[in-house]
């Protein structure tokens, strides 16, 4: 049996990267695999925002989301997998995945304060976002602090990546991408 193959799609909060891993895994005819899909589900089942869980809850989700990403890579599923992590978080998994897996990396990547308003855009305007989230810019924006935008580092690994400029739509286009991992990883 051949190897699964695991896309990997990351950016900073507010950078595409969900509706593009979407996307991709739709192209791709591969499930998805998102974070913060996971994160709505177990804010659901808890019956508490993610505020009300406290900071411990983002370590849960983080061992959740990887388990049942190496379960599915152990059944010989390929899978888009998506979250923005930083580098730190990712570099231990991804590493151990790709013992039994082929990875390619998509990084989506726009300019820090774009993203930043994107992200608190998409809490205000989602009255559920803050409840499932506990975004930490839309915090500050509702108590009236103007905060920088956070630093990210994407996974920086011996995998083929792909960078995507997510400013204005995709750079290169979404066909592109699918090329990309398929050229790299079918062959």
């Amino acid at each position: 049996m051949s190897k699964p193959t695991v896309v990997v799609v990351t950016g900073r909060p507010g950078s595409g990267k969900t509706t593009l891993a979407h996307r991709l895994a739709k192209a791709l005819h591969c499930p998805l695999l998102s974070r913060d899909e996971f994160k709505e589900g177990y804010v659901r089942t808890q019956g508490r925002s993610h505020t009300e869980l406290g900071p411990e809850v983002n370590g849960t989700l983080y061992h959740i989301f990887f388990e049942s990403v190496n379960f599915v890579v152990r059944q010989g599923v390929s899978v888009v997998i998506e979250a923005a992590f930083q580098h730190r978080l990712w570099e231990s998994p991804l590493l151990a995945l790709a013992e039994k897996a082929r990875l390619v990396v998509v990084i989506c990547s726009v300019d820090p304060a774009l993203a930043q308003r994107r992200a608190i855009e998409r809490g205000l305007a989602d009255p559920n976002r803050e409840y499932f989230h506990g975004d930490p810019e839309v915090v500050a924006v509702r108590q009236g602090i103007d905060a920088p935008p956070r630093e990210y580092h994407p996974p920086s690994l011996d995998f083929p990546t792909l960078t995507v400029d997510t400013s204005d739509g995709y750079a290169p286009g979404l066909a592109e991408i699918a090329e990309f991992v398929e050229s790299v990883l079918w062959g």
